[in-house]
């Protein structure tokens, strides 16, 4: 029965996403649901203590990068940046490759160690701009960003600084570059279906008549008469972000050590930091920063007219994105602390293959809690030891194991209620029912190559 409460409340935040219901308003309904059904006395508790605790740190964390990659976004677009690369890409690659230029852009964003959330804000402007000329259906938008960001540049791609690539090398005791073959034959898997996916439907379209599309939400708003910048200058702040972070990220704890101590006159008691916690952050921030400073340089006589108004809307974005996602990270922590999400994590165990055992648990485990890092993270937690011995059992290295994890927290992950998810079509203006299908049968893709790396192990040991 406990089992069955916990995906209960997990279908009714699916259901009220897909059709287009305030997730801020159903994550704590329905968590708090399965909480009164298990425990009517813990409710106030659960909400208190752990459902608005876990939602607070996401915001406190994460809303400086929501807010900062909305407002680059935001300029990018009214400067014209992202039209004059645009129009660069066409001219060179004509218009039958700008879903595969959209892919690579994102993919050499994440990859770059920009966080996804601003990879979503960043390029949006230059999708929308590249699929209106080039006539394919909006709705298709937010299924080729997530093929370029969410996907083998997250998990698969040897060496990628995100965070789920980093988080199962300090249970394995790896590198962000294990298994680098596996995470290249995963990566290719995922690109080329990926790919032949995304063009499919925009030839389905075709033939149908379907074009952009008309009455949208939320387009991007480049002034038609303004004189565009050099591309080079137009992509110059993008590079700027993905290499600044990279810099920071090395920087920064150079500059303050593992530990900062915060003493100002007015305070009482010092305040310590621990560095390693927020170097990413950190990073990015200071990259974003960079990169609008840029924008406002290159680009300040064609957004100054719209400067107050872009910025209110970019705040707007910003607020409604973090909390959507920061009510999905308070769900996933109530619906992980009852006693069914335990059941089926337990149940999980008797899967005999530790690679399949491995990747079936994390992906469970991370569409469950509408989080990839969430998921792999309460995962390798729990199960890690016994990954590890069943592992040595079967010769199997634990640099296969950290690719599977992280993989496998790829998977499922994207299903209607996550929070990338919901703000990737928050940003774009669209909703579950105009968009989710097609970012589905990605996460199909992306779940099916785990086990196309697990079977290319198997089949040549090649690691």
């Amino acid at each position: 029965m406990s089992v069955i409460i916990a995906l209960a409340a997990l279908a009714l935040l699916m259901l009220a996403a897909y059709r287009g219901y305030s997730v801020i308003l159903f994550a704590p309904i329905a968590a708090l649901g399965a909480v009164l059904l298990t425990d009517p006395s813990a409710v106030a508790p659960a909400f208190t203590g752990v459902f608005m605790e876990k939602m607070v740190g996401f915001i406190k964390l994460y809303f400086p990068v929501f807010l900062l990659g909305a407002v680059f976004g935001k300029l990018i677009e009214l400067s014209g940046f992202s039209r004059s690369i645009v129009a660069a890409a066409i001219s060179l690659l004509g218009t039958r490759q700008a879903m595969l230029v959209i892919v690579l852009v994102c993919g050499l964003l994440t990859y770059g160690g920009v966080s996804l959330f601003v990879v979503v804000f960043a390029v949006y402007p230059f999708a929308a701009e590249m699929f209106r000329q080039s006539n394919i259906p909006k709705r298709l938008i937010p299924a080729t960003i997530a093929l370029g960001a969410f996907s083998f540049t997250m998990d698969a791609l040897p060496g990628t600084p995100q965070i789920q690539n980093i988080i199962p090398s300090t249970f394995f005791n790896t590198t962000a570059w294990a298994a680098p073959w596996l995470g290249l034959i995963g990566s290719i898997f995922v690109v080329c279906a990926g790919m032949l996916f995304l063009q499919r439907q925009r030839n389905k379209a075709q033939r149908a008549g379907e074009g952009y599309g008309s009455d949208l939400r939320n387009e991007p708003e480049t002034a038609e008469d303004i004189r565009l910048p050099n591309p080079w200058i137009a992509l110059s702040p993008l590079l700027a972000v993905g290499i600044m972070n990279l810099l920071f990220t090395h920087w920064i704890p150079q500059w303050y050590g593992k530990t900062h101590s915060l003493a100002l006159p007015g305070m009482s008691v010092p305040v310590t930091t621990e560095i390693a916690k927020l170097t990413a952050i950190w990073a990015v921030q200071a990259a974003l920063l960079i990169g609008i400073l840029m924008v406002l340089a290159f680009g300040f006589t064609a957004i100054r007219s719209k400067l107050a108004e872009g910025s209110k809307s970019a705040v707007s974005g910003a607020l409604l994105a973090a909390m959507n996602t920061a009510s999905e990270y308070g769900f996933g922590a109530v619906i992980a602390s009852l006693p069914g999400f335990l059941v089926l994590a337990d149940w999980l165990k008797n899967i005999p293959n530790p690679l399949v055992n491995e990747a079936v648990t994390v992906t469970l485990l991370a569409g469950i809690t509408g989080s990839a890092s969430g998921g792999m993270s309460i995962a390798l937690a729990a199960m890690s030891e016994q990954f590890i011995s069943a592992a040595n059992a079967a010769n199997i290295p634990l640099e296969v194991l950290h690719r599977v994890a992280a993989m496998a927290s790829g998977g499922m992950d994207t299903l209607p209620h996550n929070g990338a998810v919901i703000t990737l079509l928050a940003v774009t203006g669209l909703t579950h029912r105009e968009a989710y299908k097609d970012i589905f049968c990605i996460t199909l893709i992306k779940t099916l190559a785990v086990f196309v790396v697990i079977g290319t192990f198997y089949a040549t040991g090649i690691v």
